[in-house]
């Protein structure tokens, strides 16, 4: 039976920082080897079928870099299609009221907001420019990744195809939403682990802390992936982690960068958390279990599905980059099957926790698609490893099976992939778009309980904004100047109020108000309600805070959502109470 190295040089070959800490744990009693054992070990490298470390010896192919530019291209092109989509106007108007908290997001999103404006204007082509360029970060990342594995060219190829294709990050990345930049900052900390998994400085934890920080300030959820890495680590032998300040340091750099939006929250009555009661199990769509789990495949396409489920496999009993590389040459066989297993367990573990999280708190299916890249790089490694290998006698005829196997596995992804773009982004004129959505049954599949019109409400949500502004506008003109210099535009949800507050000053509007979410904190202004131009809601409602309801017109924006159709725009005079009084039964929350 062989021996643990004790060489040094063949150690810091073979295993890194991380490894060495595993050996040491293993190797307590055993006797060093004989020379010769020493120089076989070492000449193994030449032979090891990976780098010893692979993140840093292999480069990272010209082929991701190449459908990175390629995805930043297709979205500068497509992304203007249709119009603006409801929330992004919401996270304009957030980003015209800066702060460290908002009723239904965290503040990050608002800040890119008011920066995209700030630089580039009010374009749609300005509003998801930043958008656009996640969409290329994501795909670096995982082509990152699957080095980081251990993965060659054709690895990191496929993890970033099948990335570039998943319809749910074409999805996230048409438009300005926090869930475009999530999978930034969850894959970012995930191959931090990996390169701390691979050895690489304890150090890291402090930019794996910043990360996350900035991440949580982006959205909340990334505190269910850092609960998932803390767990993960714990169930593996990298719990050794623990031991070292840096992760404890790192862990309160994150801390202290989400600190002043947990103090917004705590002064407000934690209403992230009231609107989570309010949402759930009422506007989301409440999933089994096992509705939820095969509803992830269509994040990613079901043809990548399982990719994923490799992915999965070899992040749970993927080899050590020592045995991986032949360093099992110089270690018992016993302890080398040990050291082989799961490595980056970790991560495994993190998916699989942040799984069931959010299928007890019945999240939206979409809530665990930024953990998917890193599930995409580890299965295209693994699909890589098991290629057929190049014989040596007969190079030529392997190397065109070798061929013909990647190509197998690449058709049909991009065949699936230019099926699914126009479901996930605005690619076809509208009127071909319901057809094509209506021939996918693509309102089956719903995040939201929504009536839904003609068009999946992804793309229904892009449409109405600008026909209800210039309705609004013109029944303002109509008003006598008097009534117009103290008149209120009352709108029953954000998407009605951002809109007025986005398209509203070219049509010499003023500024909205609504009870919906952040608005309601917003209030009512200055304004008296003496004067109130009201959309979004009925009559019936109005009566009960107006004397006088007057109906001025009514509009149906053609394509849109049909609680944006059919919608009654009146004038409002003589409130029952003065506004500020009235405020409280006007505000909700959904």
């Amino acid at each position: 039976m062989r021996a643990v190295c004790y060489n040094a040089a063949a150690r810091n070959a073979f295993y890194g920082d991380a490894a060495r800490r595993q050996e040491a744990n293993l190797s307590r009693g055993v006797q060093p080897p004989s020379a010769a054992t020493l120089d076989s070990a070492i000449s193994t490298q030449s032979r090891a079928p990976f780098d010893s470390e692979p993140g840093r010896a292999i480069p990272l192919a010209t082929s991701v870099y190449a459908l990175a530019i390629f995805a930043t291209l297709f979205h500068f092109i497509f992304s203007g299609q249709y119009g603006y989509f409801r929330d992004e106007l919401y996270y304009a108007a957030c980003g015209q009221h800066l702060a460290w908290g908002y009723v239904d997001q965290a503040p990050l999103i608002a800040w890119i907001a008011r920066l995209s404006r700030t630089l580039l204007g009010n374009s749609l082509f300005a509003l998801r420019f930043f958008p656009t360029l996640a969409a290329a970060g994501k795909i670096i990342l995982a082509g990152w990744m699957a080095r980081e594995l251990g993965g060659r060219r054709f690895a990191q190829f496929l993890a970033a195809l099948t990335v570039l294709f998943a319809p749910i990050y074409l999805t996230f990345d048409n438009f300005l939403s926090m869930n475009s930049f999530e999978p930034l900052f969850w894959m970012a900390c995930a191959a931090i682990l990996m390169r701390i998994l691979n050895g690489g400085s304890e150090k890291l934890w402090l930019l794996f802390g910043f990360v996350a920080g900035v991440g949580i300030l982006n959205k909340h959820s990334m505190l269910f992936f850092g609960t998932g890495v803390f767990i993960g680590l714990w169930l593996t032998p990298a719990r050794r982690e623990y031991a070292n300040k840096w992760i404890w340091l790192g862990g309160g750099i994150s801390f202290l960068i989400f600190l002043p939006n947990l103090i917004w929250e705590i002064r407000n009555g934690f209403p992230t958390i009231a609107l989570l009661h309010a949402v759930i199990g009422t506007k989301y769509a409440t999933l089994t279990p096992w509705q939820f789990i095969w509803q992830q495949a269509l994040l990613t396409l079901p043809l990548a599905a399982p990719i994923c489920v490799l992915g999965l496999w070899f992040l749970f009993w993927s080899p050590s980059r020592a045995v991986a590389n032949g360093a099992a040459a110089c270690v018992a066989p016993e302890p080398a099957g040990k050291l082989a297993q799961g490595l980056y367990a970790p991560l495994a573990w993190t998916y699989v926790i942040v799984l069931v999280e959010m299928i007890a708190l019945h999240g939206k299916i979409y809530y665990l698609a930024p953990a998917y890249p890193m599930l995409l790089a580890a299965g295209a490694v693994w699909i890589e490893r098991h290629l057929p290998p190049r014989a040596e006698k007969s190079r030529k005829a392997g190397s065109y099976k070798t061929r013909l196997y990647k190509t197998m596995l690449v058709a049909p992804l991009v065949a699936g992939g230019l099926i699914a773009a126009p479901l996930a982004m605005p690619i076809l004129p509208v009127n071909l778009a319901v057809k094509y959505c209506r021939f996918w049954d693509v309102k089956a599949i719903h995040a939201e309980n929504v009536p839904l019109g003609k068009l999946p409400q992804l793309f229904g949500d892009m449409y109405g904004w600008r026909h209800q502004v210039r309705a609004i506008a013109k029944v303002f003109d109509a008003l006598p100047a008097a009534d117009r210099a103290q008149c209120a535009i009352l709108a029953l949800n954000y998407g009605e109020a951002s809109a007025v507050d986005y398209f509203g000053p070219a049509e010499h509007l003023p500024p909205a108000i609504s009870g919906h979410n952040q608005y309601g904190f917003w209030g009512p202004h200055e304004y008296t309600g003496d004067v109130v131009i009201t959309i979004g809601y009925k009559a019936a409602q109005l009566r009960n805070f107006f004397g006088e309801v007057t109906p001025a017109t009514r509009i149906s924006p053609p394509y849109a959502i049909p609680e944006e159709s059919n919608l009654g725009i009146y004038i409002c005079r003589k409130p029952k109470k003065p506004l500020t009084e009235m405020w409280p039964q006007f505000r909700w929350l959904g």
